[in-house]
């Protein structure tokens, strides 16, 4: 695909396209996945493939967008916003992590970095899938537990961007410089649960 302008074309197989793009990202990444393996998992020719993407970006942009929105209202509709902080800390710290440690995270977090400049919307979009859904729903969260006086915070969007800072400690910068290559459930709980204690020390009541 070409470098052409980012622009999504809707239409009746758009749906069918991102779904075939979906399988098929989810299993070889951005780099191994082929223009043709996407139309044959979509059921489409190549043209029309093109026709709604002109490039393999914005279709593995697209996909994220879904991923993540995906990602996002899973994590909103497991985690019981009632509970005691350490434990909705704990669920979401962990849920936010396997999202951004995984191979297709990962991906997308070194896309968005590289066609910034080019291409800004594609972080923009990105960004409003899911990362600041998630941050709005935990900074709603903090609010409601000062108001049970489980937590005593003042700015809860900063709160909320403190606590996904401290999830990524240690096992982030490492996996994006290439110092490791993998992260195994241990180590998420590790960082995760640590993050949980630290934000508690400053926040609890």
């Amino acid at each position: 695909m070409n470098d052409a302008s980012p622009i999504v074309r809707k239409g009746r197989k758009f749906d069918q396209v991102l779904d075939g793009a979906r399988d098929v990202f989810m299993v070889d990444g951005f780099e191994g996945a082929s223009v043709d393996d996407i139309a044959r998992a979509a059921g489409v020719s190549k043209a029309t493939l093109y026709s709604y993407f002109p490039d393999k970006r914005l279709l593995f942009m697209e996909v994220a967008n879904m991923e993540c929105a995906r990602q996002s209202q899973s994590a909103i509709d497991c985690i019981d916003m009632t509970a005691a902080p350490r434990d909705v800390l704990c669920q979401a710290g962990k849920h936010f992590l396997r999202f951004i440690t995984s191979k297709f995270g990962q991906q997308v977090f070194r896309i968005c970095v590289a066609e910034s400049d080019r291409f800004p919307e594609i972080g923009r979009a990105f960004y409003k899938s899911g990362p600041e859904r998630m941050r709005s729903e935990m900074g709603e969260y903090f609010r409601t537990a000062v108001e049970r006086g489980d937590l005593d915070i003042e700015d809860f969007t900063l709160a909320a961007d403190q606590f996904g800072e401290l999830c990524k400690a240690d096992i982030w910068p490492r996996l994006m410089f290439g110092v490791i290559d993998s992260v195994s459930d241990a180590d998420i709980d590790r960082v995760v649960d640590n993050a949980v204690e630290t934000f508690l020390a400053r926040y609890g009541t």
